[in-house]
């Protein structure tokens, strides 16, 4: 139970505040569901941190306190697990998401095999193939600063983030960045937004009659599972011709095989598969979106850039010899990173639903209610961050001054990670493919540019993950 207020001080749902609703859709006609973050996040300036909205007839609590919804994120999976909605929709596009979907005993399975693929050993096993990867994506922007040609950020970093994960989920080198091949992330781009757009819709027409998108979307996910289950074939085949890679695997496959392969672990190799699709899925939005809304953010703040660029050409300026040893000296590069997400979290929200009945803050949560918990208000808050609005990586460093402006108290508001028992298992991998990617870029390249389609700040659209619009990108190689 997240809090200990008395019963008799209890609130229920509907003496909460909130928007005004129509009967039967609620108050989906007060939301654009490209930009449903930010129009929730209007809603708890205006009502607060606990208030209450409607998804069609059903009422929805939304929290915008970030420790009310660090207590919900440490009571789960017990008293909180992912909406029943998710999974009915999952199911219906024939999709199993691992662990980022499963409950109970299931997931304590899962995520004993999935953390021991992330165990530090296997992560540094999987750096030379990270490095290759990194280095590919540097020769693709090298031709376009040779040729003066704009380059598209959010399509290029898809390329190195569905590179670097399917060589490291699979050990299988799809090299999208110099064949110019796509058709593997073709077919994942189209399953993330699907889910996301399905979740939101509140008549599903798909399960009548199916449009020309409903039956491309099925077919990409056919091709991706069947690719997956050649991927498996083939690892195992590895490892039984090679069993002393059991010991040191060289990626997250065959390293979730050997530990699904020991006795009593709770899974096989259908939960494999479904959580490298998880890996696959989630691993390509998240970790472009957010280099690319970091490079925007870094172009638009020049102080910060150039000691971001100074810190890499004195401790990594040969991408070449990147080591683990050399990311992990870039401290003022991974402030960069926190304080992008910080600002521009690719997950602003996370939709969960009670397992039995609690308490949220003074309210009385019955099971199954659905809880919107919306992760950053606070993070751009004042009453948090001083100038909370600002592009400052240093609130990440020991450096900070006062109660709003250290490392300590930024981890505990801004969870683009989650937190808790569920928080998610891959993101130290994230931050290296980050700092790699941006080590790259800073060390071999000058910025000329990112362009945005007005010439603006970036615009946030929602699709699934949260993602600028149309960011385009000159580079001058440097001398």
């Amino acid at each position: 139970m997240p809090t200990t207020t008395s019963v008799a001080s209890l609130r229920e749902l509907n003496d909460l505040p909130g928007p005004s609703r129509l009967p039967l859709v609620g108050n989906a006609f007060q939301i654009d569901r490209d930009l449903i973050h930010q129009n929730v996040e209007q809603w708890a300036r205006r009502y607060g941190s606990l208030f209450r909205a409607y998804f069609g007839p059903i009422a929805v609590l939304v929290v915008a306190d970030h420790e009310l919804i660090g207590a919900i994120l440490r009571a789960r999976p017990d008293d909180f697990n992912r909406s029943e909605r998710l999974a009915i929709i999952s199911r219906e596009m024939n999709l199993k998401l691992g662990l980022f979907a499963a409950e109970g005993d299931a997931w304590r399975h899962q995520r004993r095999m999935v953390m021991a693929s992330f165990a530090p050993g296997h992560v540094r096993a999987y750096f030379p193939s990270l490095l290759k990867v990194t280095q590919r994506l540097g020769t693709r922007w090298q031709k376009a600063a040779q040729a003066g040609s704009a380059i598209d950020l959010q399509s290029d970093l898809m390329r190195f983030t569905v590179d670097a994960i399917t060589g490291l989920a699979f050990g299988f080198d799809v090299n999208t960045l110099e064949s110019d091949e796509d058709i593997i992330q073709q077919h994942l781009d189209k399953i993330f937004p699907a889910l996301f757009t399905r979740i939101l819709t509140l008549v599903p027409y798909w399960r009548v009659f199916k449009l020309p998108s409903d039956r491309d979307l099925d077919r990409s996910v056919t091709a991706v599972k069947v690719a997956i289950a050649d991927f498996i074939a083939q690892a195992r085949g590895r490892l039984q011709a090679d069993p002393t890679r059991r010991d040191n695997p060289p990626n997250l496959l065959e390293a979730m095989i050997a530990a699904a392969d020991q006795a009593d672990s709770g899974v096989n190799d259908q939960d494999v598969a479904d959580n490298v699709l998880t890996m696959l899925l989630a691993g390509e939005d998240t970790t472009a979106n957010t280099l690319a809304w970091m490079i925007h953010l870094l172009q638009r703040n020049p102080l910060a850039l150039k000691r971001a660029q100074e810190e890499v050409r004195s401790k990594a300026n040969d991408p070449a010899a990147f080591t683990p040893e050399k990311m992990a000296e870039l401290d003022y590069l991974e402030a960069c990173a926190h304080e992008t997400m910080r600002l521009k979290p690719v997950a602003p929200f996370l939709p969960l639903q009670a397992s039995r009945d609690t308490v949220v803050g003074d309210v009385r949560v019955p099971e199954g209610t659905l809880i919107w918990n919306v992760l950053r208000h606070d993070s751009v808050s004042e009453q948090h961050f001083e100038d909370a609005a600002a592009f400052k990586p240093e609130r990440w460093l020991a450096e900070g001054n006062g109660p709003q402006h250290n490392a300590s108290h930024a981890k505990r508001v801004s969870m683009p990670f989650g937190a808790g028992p569920r928080v998610c298992p891959g993101r130290y991998l994230a931050l290296l493919e980050m700092k790699m990617a941006m080590a790259m870029l800073l060390s071999r390249f000058d910025i000329v540019s990112v362009d945005t389609p007005d010439g603006q700040e970036a615009q946030e659209h929602m699709a699934f993950t949260m993602e600028p619009v149309g960011l385009t990108m000159k580079l001058r190689e440097r001398a």
